[in-house]
């Protein structure tokens, strides 16, 4: 009687643990539907990029590799299989295949053949336009590591291809954008004593000039030419650039700041490109641009007044201002996080959608806890319509809106510099599939 008694016990128990798991097991997979026709609906399925290539015949459903994902709600598991659910969030850090037991995930970029904002490249990054490259974001991979590695490798193919000679006045390697994948290009030219110049709007850093101050920036292993293994896997913006900077001091890099490039001309051997510098001439040409490209402006009234600004650089300066920020980005997001702890600083923060999906786990994490409390007023479904010298109004779910305001700052991405691209003959997906000649 007492042993029937203790496995009554045990099976009870059993029953209650088999039971909570499987209704938490059952409302997960219910809310990573629901997630994910959510985002299907807001267009937010789709990646910006690079994003997780699921083989659905191998993966066999454990959700391993939504637990890897450092972004939180790229990946899901639907009917059993795992699903891409917010493309949108997801920016190539490449664990979740790391982490699948079956190796059912690589991380990559699809069919480029069917994408009209991936540019179509060799497998050394050259472009349709012989001695014309790509390296960086453009080449629609993120990540600091992956624009180090592709900057090396476009320059060690350069380097593998033979020498010719410069082009008068010229270069053998024009290089457009100091960035990291601009950087590395440089260093490894110097390194095979190829003559190199680097052109850049700003300085050396390229995007990362655009992050707030001592924002963290999560960096995977990467080895830096010259420079070795980078001993940490998180810096401030300010360390980064000391790194850039000190490249830049300690090599002699030839880096021309100021400059736009307004067109590439010529081909291999003798390329020009145009700046609003002047025109420079290489037997090469490196493109290290960023995706974002010009500021997406918003085309509403009031817009070109002095108070509205495209880039934060001193959240500092704005104690106690009225600031409006719009966008659902994580550049949006975390200037918007930045003014909120400054003194007195009211922020306003407005979203064409109703939700921030787009942004990095992180950055949700901190941004929701400051909702809630009111220290950033989140005006989701709403777009600008009129900015006056001391109020903005927007446009929702509720009507129109007046807000009292002194700031405003534009941060809802760029125009990709693809147009550049295109006036230089460089071909895109959907527009030629034959293999690009080596």
């Amino acid at each position: 009687m007492e042993s029937l008694l203790i496995w009554c016990v045990v099976l009870a128990l059993g029953a209650v643990v088999v039971f909570r798991y499987a209704r938490g097991f059952r409302r997960r997979r219910l809310d990573d539907t629901r997630r994910l026709d959510m985002t299907r609906e807001l267009g937010m399925d789709r990646p910006q990029g690079q994003y997780p290539l699921i083989d659905a015949g191998q993966c066999i459903g454990c959700g391993t590799c939504v637990d890897a994902c450092p972004e939180g709600d790229v990946l899901g598991i639907v009917m059993g299989k795992a699903v891409v659910i917010n493309g949108a969030r997801c920016i190539g850090h490449g664990r979740c295949g790391e982490a699948c037991p079956v190796g059912a995930i690589k991380v990559g970029l699809g069919d480029v053949t069917r994408r009209d904002d991936i540019p179509l490249l060799d497998e050394h990054n050259q472009t349709t336009v012989p001695g014309l490259w790509i390296a960086g974001e453009l080449s629609g991979f993120a990540l600091i590591n992956n624009a180090v590695e592709q900057g090396r490798r476009v320059l060690e193919r350069i380097a593998a291809t033979g020498r010719g000679p410069a082009p008068a006045d010229g270069w053998d390697v024009v290089v457009v954008g100091a960035g990291p994948a601009g950087m590395s290009a440089a260093l490894v030219a110097g390194q095979h004593g190829l003559s190199c110049v680097v052109l850049d709007q700003q300085g050396p850093g390229g995007t990362i000039l655009q992050y707030p101050r001592r924002k963290l920036v999560m960096v995977q292993p990467v080895e830096i030419p010259t420079l070795g293994r980078l001993p940490k896997h998180e810096y401030t913006k300010e360390e980064l650039l000391e790194i850039w900077q000190g490249l830049h001091r300690d090599h002699g890099l030839d880096i021309r700041t100021g400059v736009r490039a307004t067109g590439v001309r010529g081909a291999l051997g003798d390329f020009s490109v145009e700046t609003t510098g002047g025109t420079y001439r290489g037997r090469h040409v490196v493109l290290a641009l960023g995706r974002r490209g010009t500021p997406r402006r918003l085309n509403v009234p009031g817009e070109d007044g002095a108070k509205v600004a495209y880039k934060l650089i001193d959240a500092e300066a704005y104690a106690r201002r009225r600031v409006l920020v719009v966008g659902g980005g994580d550049s949006a997001v975390e200037a918007a996080m930045g003014l909120a702890h400054q003194e007195g600083c009211c922020v306003t923060l407005s979203y064409r959608k109703p939700e921030l999906m787009r942004i990095k786990q992180r950055n949700a994490e901190r941004v929701t806890p400051l909702i809630a409390a009111g220290r950033i007023d989140f005006q989701g479904g709403t777009i600008v319509a009129a900015i006056h010298p001391d109020r903005v109004e927007l446009d929702g779910p509720r009507g129109r809106v007046t807000i009292p305001n002194d700031e405003v700052f534009v941060l809802a991405g760029g125009i990709p510099p693809f147009g550049l691209l295109k006036e230089a003959g460089v071909r895109f997906g959907g527009e030629q599939k034959d293999p690009v000649p080596v």
